[in-house]
Parts: C-alpha cells; structure tokens; sequence
C-alpha cells in the first residue's frame, strides 16, 4: 500500500496505541477493555502491559490500567517548556501574591489544553488547578485561548484535530466565541466545572501567536484582595511581561506588535 510505512515496528505500535488509549480514557481499563477498544487480542497486549508497567508509564490498579504523569514529566524536560516554566514561574507568584488568586498556565497538546505550571493562591486555603489537568481545547478558558490566538493555518489544524476527536460541536460558534477573545484580548467565562469560580484567561503571545495561556480561576471572597475587573489587568500586565522576556519585541520603527487574524 503506498500509505504504508516503510519500517514495520509491531511491538512499539500495540505500546504506543495502549498509551493514546489510556490518555483518551475517561478512567481505568481493564485489559480485556483495552483489548476490544485496539481490536487486539489479549495475548498481543499482554506483554505490552507489563513492559509500560515496568517502566512506570502506566499503573494498575484495582479497576484497571492508567497512565501515570511519567510522559508528562519526561516532556517537561524538553528546552523549550523548561524555558517557559522557568521564565514565567516568578511573574505568576507576583499574580498569585497580588490578587490573592491562585494562577496557573497551560499549553496545547493534540485536542487538548494540558496545564504545565502553576501557584498556589495565599493563605490558608483557596482553589487551585493541579499541573497536568488536561480539558479539550474548546471546552475550556485556556484552550479557547490557546485556540484564538493562532494563525489561521494552526488554527485550522487545531480544530482538525479535535473534529478526529470525533466529538460534535457548533464549529460557527465556536469560532465567533474565539474572534471574541482576540477582540478583547482575552476572556473572562463562568468556569464549566466548579460553581462560583470565574476563569480569567490571557495568552502568553511571542511572534504574534499564543505559546501559551495563563489563567486565574477567580474566586471572589474575603481572600480576594482585587476586585476581578482589577484581577484580569493584573494578569494583562503578566502576560505581557512573560512574553517580553520570552521574546522581546523587535524596536525598529515599524511597529512590532503582530495580531492574529480572526479565522472566517
């Protein structure tokens, strides 16, 4: 077949296929689950199971397999997410610290918005997103930020990936809602999961486009030192300030500040 492969690796194709399926799962899988959902017969996944066990990429438990943050960690070493962790880590303790909010930052990772960092809210108690949490990119604060603030060609392509997801959604909708968000330069939305927390979300912009989202769930209350207006501007201020120290603007006289299009 010309779409074929030319080199055939059976054994990293079945590991590489439990991997995707766990990471897709809405909870454990037994191995005979697992086994169905691949077309593969036990047997074939038997060994595959072990070996990612071995390895800590997965773990199981009493109502099946899961995949451990072993992948996550491993992609937090690469250059370019250590770079943005390391450079953006200080400013979010300053957000943290002047509104009294937690504050966390997330990347786009397939159909997803994956949260990569983030720092914990004053005090004694407060609400905080834990690093990993994984939304689809349409569905959530950060990955519609994530989502909007891209060429059009990478938009594209994100949404594409997400139609593979197979998961139906009003696609005109969506992408009004996003040019909204490139309109204000950011959002402030009612969180999906938790009642009374409003997400407010901004990109980190280098070269025009969204590296990444930074987003403080707001909690209003007595531990909220800003009002949430004040809060989004401290996050504005942030954001711009991570991006500046990620890529500092280019000062020629022309004007350097790109905008992303909006997507028709």
């Amino acid at each position: 077949m010309a779409d074929k492969s030319r080199y055939q690796a059976p054994a990293l194709t079945k590991g590489l296929e439990i991997l995707e399926l766990l990471a897709s799962a809405a909870g454990p899988l037994n191995m005979s689950d697992i086994s169905i959902a691949l077309g593969r017969s036990v047997s074939e996944i038997f060994r595959m199971l072990q070996v990612l066990e071995e390895h800590h990429y997965i773990t199981r438990g009493d109502d099946g397999y899961r995949l451990t943050n072993r992948l996550f960690a491993v992609s937090m070493g690469q250059p370019p997410v250590r770079d943005l962790v390391s450079t953006a880590l200080p400013t979010m303790h300053d957000v943290a610290r002047n509104t009294g909010q937690s504050c966390h930052m997330a990347v786009a990772s397939g159909a997803e918005m994956v949260v990569i960092t983030g720092v914990e809210a004053p005090g004694l108690s407060g609400f905080a997103v834990r690093v990993g949490y994984r939304r689809p990119l349409y569905s959530s604060a950060s990955g519609r930020i994530l989502l909007a603030f891209q060429p059009s060609e990478a938009r594209r392509a994100m949404l594409e990936e997400i139609r593979l997801t197979g998961v139906a959604i009003d696609e005109a909708a969506l992408v009004a809602q996003l040019n909204r968000l490139i309109a204000d330069g950011g959002g402030a939305t009612a969180s999906p999961v938790l009642t009374g927390i409003t997400d407010l979300s901004v990109p980190i912009l280098t070269a025009g486009f969204a590296r990444a989202a930074l987003t403080v769930p707001f909690v209003d209350g007595p531990a909220s030192r800003l009002t949430l207006t004040a809060s989004q501007n401290v996050l504005r201020t942030a954001a711009a300030a991570i991006a500046e120290q990620l890529a500092p603007v280019v000062r020629d006289g022309a004007g350097a500040n790109q905008h992303v299009e909006s997507a028709a």
